[in-house]
């Protein structure tokens, strides 16, 4: 794995999922808020086998974040389960149906992380899971850290704070894209194509809601103003580089390769992006707080 991977990808373990976490609202089933709390202490050792060469010992470290991952995946099915058996109580704000557009991309940011961590688990094992080469594994790592769990809530809680047609698509289409791409990877190119298409259009719709709905409320708080901007503007970018190649891969036209790929389109998405965003939204949401961040009883 390379430094630069390895550097995105401790990017993603140490600040971008618990930042993630912290701004998720509503239904915190206990294994969630446990597992916020917790986090660095599963990530360490998760950033330790990064450096490592592949062995045992570093797919055994990797192992352990791994489990965290898996963890969270299922508290995705106990948020929806509190969602159906729960209301909000008289007062905290309308209810929030458990398959809206804003839970099914929160729903899937959860989940998505579990990707990244059994393809860690393989690549440091230097086994090709599901005969996958080591080096698209190595790259599955921040890629679902950032086009899985960072995008997908990015655009639940851009949904959350201006919902409309535009951002319940963006809340929508992202996961749906997501998956297309995971599934993708089964397929062929083409298939990866089409998730490629259907993933950009999402993560265009959030650009655009960043940058029409949200900048402009903002405009006393230049630092968060400023955060919307660049994250809408590299959001445009990268994934117009991300068509590119998937367009190039499916085609046989020219196109980037993916150490260019990781230099561009991963460290613009891991700090253009998905920081900007986070601490934004983190921003955001201290001038706003929620009513609905104490751990459920699930």
């Amino acid at each position: 794995m390379s430094a630069l991977v390895a550097a995105i990808v401790m990017l993603g373990m140490f600040v971008v999922v618990p930042l993630g976490l912290s701004l998720i609202d509503g239904p915190r089933p206990r294994a969630l808020h446990t597992l916020h709390r917790l986090w660095p202490l599963f990530a360490l050792p998760g950033a330790v086998s990064l450096w490592l060469p592949r062995s045992p010992t570093a797919a055994a470290l990797a192992a352990v974040y791994a489990l965290a991952t898996l963890a969270l995946a299922l508290c995705a099915p106990a948020r929806l389960a509190a969602r159906l058996r729960h209301r909000p109580a008289e007062g905290t704000g309308p209810p929030v149906h458990p398959l809206a557009p804003s839970e099914i991309a929160v729903l899937t940011a959860l989940a998505t992380p579990s990707v990244a961590g059994l393809a860690l688990v393989a690549e440091r094992a230097g086994h090709q899971l599901l005969g996958f080469d080591l080096g698209i594994l190595a790259l599955t790592v921040p890629h679902f850290h950032f086009a899985g769990f960072a995008a997908a809530l990015v655009a639940g809680l851009v949904c959350c704070t201006s919902d409309g047609p535009g951002t319940r698509f963006a809340a929508l289409s992202v996961p749906l894209g997501t998956l297309l791409v995971l599934l993708g990877y089964f397929v062929d190119d083409w298939a990866e194509l089409a998730g490629a298409v259907v993933l950009t259009a999402g993560m265009w719709a959030v650009a655009l809601a960043t940058w029409r709905d949200l900048r402009p409320d903002v405009s006393r708080d230049r630092v968060t103003r400023a955060l919307l901007a660049v994250s809408a503007v590299v959001l445009v970018a990268t994934m117009l580089l991300a068509l590119s190649w998937a367009l190039g891969e499916a085609t046989g036209l020219p196109h980037p390769n993916l150490t260019w790929m990781t230099a561009t389109h991963g460290l613009g998405n891991a700090l253009g992006f998905a920081l900007c965003s986070l601490l934004a939204l983190r921003r955001l949401r201290a001038t706003a707080p929620s009513k609905e961040t104490a751990p459920w009883p699930v």
